[in-house]
């Protein structure tokens, strides 16, 4: 070995010890300890007056709304986490259940899966809020004063531009379906759909297919036939379509699809023809909100026209009083005890092992 690379080895073995001290002291803090990035702070911390929210409204979509209401309310501090609609229905079971006398977690619930939400103030989980804003919504749109929609939110068929012509772009439920099953198999291992099995609200879409649409068994087959990729959220449903990784995804969040087309994205909505499902952003107080008061008082600003003017131009998700989807066939889905017939537990059961052996054919474990 040369005299030269024996000294600088003879070095780095003799310094690098004393510098990996000083370098652990200058590096910045681990990621793990910045704030984490599905939740937001705002208002002073000292404040006496402390509103938390929970919900699945994502938080870039919904940032605006959140900076909105804290302009109204400087010197109330807002603590907002968004969390999967399955996580929010599980957290609040399991506060009652381990600490049912106390006075703890969110003030304010807003998810997207109406049903568990109905599941919820069926159950005797929610507190019942009357006021003038609540008075004013549509009677779908508020069951027993104790769940109401915010706001609400087209399911809908989105795109790759890049990777399927418009023209070929399936405009309803059969057209897709013709289009799995085409000959040369242009959406094979290009697909995707919800996991009904991790998301609460993708079990509520699939469950409504079914209910509405007879073709639904066999489009589900058709996905499975195709190899259909499966997601949690509809931004992991984006997220593989910007990648290049799907071509098509079937029953998507509209709002969080026009957040990406305003910043770039190559994607485009389909709304079916047959009908597109209009779900709602369901809200409720929770029996232990700390502060009930202060989650009505958002609840209430929500459902105002300020409110709902910022839910459209923040958010992208629509009013609660606007139904008018393009070359659509609406379909609001009301709040009610009609959302809890797929939540009994052996139609739950039986509907997701039909699902699984239809889009998860070759899987022995029956797990998707």
């Amino acid at each position: 070995m040369k005299a030269d690379t024996l000294l600088r080895r003879l070095a780095r073995a003799l310094i690098l010890p004393l510098l990996l001290p000083l370098a652990l002291t200058l590096a910045p803090p681990a990621r793990a300890q910045a704030e984490p990035p599905n939740t937001l702070a705002l208002g002073p911390d000292g404040s006496a007056n402390v509103l938390v929210v929970h919900a699945s409204n994502s938080l870039p979509v919904f940032r605006g709304v959140l900076e909105d209401f804290h302009r109204i309310h400087p010197a109330l501090r807002l603590e907002y986490t968004e969390l999967p609609t399955q996580a929010l229905y599980d957290e609040i079971i399991a506060r009652r259940r381990d600490a049912a006398s106390e006075k703890s977690g969110p003030d304010l619930v807003i998810s997207s899966a109406m049903d568990l939400q109905t599941k919820l103030a069926n159950d005797g989980y929610a507190l019942p809020h009357d006021s003038p804003e609540t008075r004013a919504l549509p009677a779908w749109a508020n069951w027993r004063d104790e769940v109401f929609s915010t706001g609400t939110d087209p399911i809908v068929m989105v795109y790759d531009t890049r990777r399927l012509d418009a023209a070929r772009a399936p405009r309803t439920r059969r057209a897709l379906l013709s289009l799995l099953q085409a000959p040369d198999r242009p959406l094979a291992g290009a697909v995707s759909t919800y996991d009904v099995g991790a998301s609460a609200i993708g079990y509520l879409a699939a469950t409504q297919d079914t209910r509405l649409d007879s073709m639904a068994p066999a489009l589900l087959a058709a996905l499975g036939q195709n190899d259909a990729a499966l997601y949690a959220s509809s931004d992991d449903a984006l997220d593989m379509l910007e990648r290049g990784d799907a071509t098509l995804a079937y029953n998507v969040l509209e709002s969080y699809t026009r957040h990406r087309i305003e910043r770039g994205a190559p994607l485009a909505v389909i709304y079916p023809r047959d009908y597109t499902l209009m779900l709602s952003r369901a809200a409720l107080i929770p029996r232990q909100a700390p502060r009930p008061d202060l989650g009505a008082m958002f609840l209430d600003y929500l459902l105002s026209p300020r409110g709902q003017h910022m839910i459209a131009q923040a958010s992208g998700m629509r009013p609660v009083g606007d139904s008018v989807v393009p070359a659509a066939g609406v379909r609001p889905l009301g709040l009610g005890v009609g959302l809890l017939v797929y939540q009994d537990a052996l139609k739950k059961r039986h509907f997701l092992d039909l699902w699984r052996a239809a889009v998860r054919p070759a899987d022995a474990g029956g797990k998707p």
